[in-house]
């Protein structure tokens, strides 16, 4: 996943040539936690349809965390690509009997395009940019889910499940001219369809809601 997001962040700045653009390049983490969805399909041909309620332990390892690069057109557009790595735990007693594990725990993993609006205010002595951002893009987690029947194999590795959508908002204070600190809110939502090693496909939609914690840098 990191290597996933740096080459992205890297193929986007190669894209953009030109001396007066301001980039700006952030690193976050914080809280992030899942509502309720329901898995449906199919175990190697036994049905299956649960409803999951899903546990994002973000401060365990590996942590939740994400990262995104901002190309500035002007003081109040700007446009990037953005990816974060989540986390979807299945609690045991919500399972089906199908299955004695699913998780996405090595990133429930979110990349995005994204379009930005951010606004300078008077107050603070212009410190403060308070911004609004949205994208769309595709989720790449690492499933790790065990079907329960004798000799069943282990589904565990990265895959393309589906289409993804990122909202967020937030504030900016800057340090000086090139660092600032920032916290926000941001939403993801993701159609995820899973493959199954030994037979049959999972779905469900995963959502997080994440108070974020960050900083940037311009150049």
């Amino acid at each position: 996943m990191r290597k996933v997001i740096l080459g992205s962040l890297g193929a986007l700045a190669m894209m953009v040539s030109s001396a007066a653009a301001e980039f700006e390049v952030s690193l976050y983490s914080g809280s992030q936690s899942l509502p309720h969805s329901r898995i449906t399909g199919d175990v190697a041909g036994a049905p299956v349809d649960n409803l999951i309620g899903w546990d994002g332990k973000s401060f365990e390892a590996p942590p939740y965390y994400g990262g995104r690069l901002i190309y500035w057109r002007s003081d109040k557009f700007g446009f990037g690509i953005e990816g974060t790595h989540a986390k979807a735990y299945a609690p045991a007693a919500e399972l089906p009997a199908e299955l004695t594990g699913i998780e996405f725990t090595d990133g429930h993993n979110v990349i995005t395009i994204n379009a930005h609006r951010r606004w300078s205010q008077a107050w603070a002595r212009g410190r403060v940019s308070p911004y609004i951002l949205g994208g769309i893009g595709i989720a790449v987690p690492h499933v790790d889910l065990q079907p329960s029947y004798a000799g069943a194999p282990h589904t565990f590795g990265y895959q393309f499940t589906g289409p993804a959508v990122r909202l967020g908002a937030g504030a900016s204070w800057a340090i000086n001219d090139r660092w600032a600190v920032f916290g926000e809110y941001q939403f993801t939502w993701s159609d995820n369809e899973v493959e199954i090693d030994g037979g049959g496909t999972l779905q469900t939609e995963i959502k997080t809601n994440a108070l974020n914690i960050g900083l940037s840098m311009k150049f």
